[in-house]
């Protein structure tokens, strides 16, 4: 007789969501319905008689966590009647009144945790780690939640990889590779896993009948997620299990992952309304006309941190149409420098630009190896600090691991990029051309850009 796990749940949820071992461990592909199987598994284990544990889940930031105590409040109003008739352990409602817990009439509760790794300490009780390869300090948070299973409970990690030089792939690797010291119970789960076990007719179960997904086969359905992706290298990190190489890339993943808004930033990082800007603009743009990207990448500084505002990207786009994208961003009464690329056809649209506006605020950069270098140094230092923000997407995050450092037969460095569907590390070097404007203000000593008419000795004794 099949389980309720198993009559609901595909295959490769269930397995996860039976697994009993003291440690587990899940490599997933996004979006499969992972940690929705997660918090059914977490209920289910709060209803057994056996069960006289707490639980603490923690995810990248509390408003994750907090969405998964609210997908474990669906499952037990599913099971709560179930258990009653069965003499279970009954879910209190009434200790429902937090949105980051639940309560059992044993007197156990599933709750959801802050990021900050110190929340782990001295609870005792299972503790769910979600996507714990987002998490910024990923080897502390392991050291302080194993000991909260000493007197009993689960270690459940699940996560997408984010990069190969950090400590959830160290975890995966010593399982695949090695010993598996930790004896952790490993489970590996694929976008072509997933479909093999039925994903795609669940999900068009949920689809309206107008989704084109509806009409797609297995096969049809993998190449549209490759196809959306930005490049290979991230379709095979977040649906296939494969970490891009922090080895090769300027800009290591764990390094940017630290700088991305949380999710209750996400919605409001943009600035939409040009005049509400409170702090010191900076603006970088990146020049192209047909193939790849002009982008437009503005930053307010908010004490030391240069928060992303807007970023705007352009393709196959007139030089006019884009200048009046331009004029937009001079609305913005805090704006004190724009650096733009006048290499190649740049040239023009800064010559455009110091014409038609006031040209103290423009500065042109014309990339060389040398420029470039400075540039991409200066960008990676505010991520090593932890100086700027930028909104978590994975266009943005595939240009900015894209740039690579290499070195010439004639010894000579040089920074370069793939040229791709997603441009040619057009938005990596639009906000190294941003951090280049706030650095140059920062470091002058005149007022930014305050313009000065030198006076003739006539004139300042008339």
């Amino acid at each position: 007789m099949k389980t309720t796990a198993q009559s609901f749940f595909l295959q490769y949820q269930a397995n996860w969501i039976l697994d009993n071992s003291r440690l587990k461990i899940l490599e997933k592909s996004r979006q499969i319905g992972m940690t929705l199987a997660t918090a059914y598994g977490t209920v289910r284990r709060h209803v057994s008689r056996q069960n006289n544990y707490d639980s603490w889940v923690t995810s990248r930031d509390e408003l994750q966590a907090k969405l998964f105590i609210d997908d474990c409040k669906k499952f037990a109003k599913i099971l709560s009647p179930t258990c009653d008739f069965f003499g279970h352990r009954q879910i209190l409602e009434e200790r429902t009144d937090s949105s980051a817990t639940l309560g059992f009439s044993s007197g156990t509760s599933i709750n959801s945790l802050s990021s900050n790794i110190n929340a782990q300490a001295g609870k005792r009780g299972s503790r769910v780690l979600d996507e714990f390869a987002l998490h910024g300090d990923q080897k502390n948070l392991y050291t302080i939640a194993i000991p909260g299973i000493t007197w009993g409970g689960q270690l459940e990690i699940l996560s997408t990889h984010r990069g190969s030089n950090n400590f959830f792939n160290e975890l995966i690797c010593e399982i695949r590779e090695g010993e598996n010291r930790k004896n952790f119970s490993y489970h590996r789960v694929t976008l072509q896993d997933a479909l093999e076990h039925g994903f795609l007719d669940k999900l068009k179960a949920r689809l309206p009948a107008s989704d084109e997904r509806v009409q797609m086969s297995d096969s049809e359905y993998f190449d549209a997620v490759r196809n959306s992706c930005p490049d290979e290298e991230s379709f095979l990190q977040e649906y296939m299990c494969v970490p891009s190489d922090d080895r090769s890339a300027f800009i290591a993943s764990d390094m940017i992952a630290a700088c991305e808004y949380q999710a209750d930033e996400q919605n409001s990082w943009e600035l939409h309304d040009f005049s509400r800007g409170t702090g010191d603009c900076f603006l970088g743009i990146d020049v192209a006309r047909s193939h790849d990207l002009t982008v437009f990448w503005l930053l307010e500084k908010q004490d030391d941190i240069l928060c992303t505002r807007k970023v705007l990207t352009m393709q196959n786009t007139p030089f006019s149409e884009q200048e009046k994208g331009l004029q937009k961003f001079f609305e913005i009464k805090n704006l004190k420098r724009i650096c733009i690329d006048r290499t190649g056809i740049g040239r023009q649209f800064f010559e455009r630009a110091s014409e038609n506006f006031w040209k103290y605020r423009v500065e042109g950069v014309t990339f060389t190896n040398r420029t470039k270098e400075e540039l991409a140094y200066q960008l990676r230092e505010v991520f090593e600090k932890k100086l700027i923000k930028i909104p978590g997407d994975d266009f943005i995050r595939a240009d900015l691991r894209s740039v690579r450092r290499e070195t010439t037969f004639a010894g000579n460095i040089r920074f370069a990029g793939d040229r791709g569907k997603n441009g040619h590390a057009d938005r990596f070097w639009a906000l190294a051309l941003a951090i280049h404007a706030a650095n140059t203000c920062r470091n002058q000593r005149a007022p930014y850009f305050e313009r000065v008419e030198r006076k003739t000795r006539r004139e300042e004794f008339l």
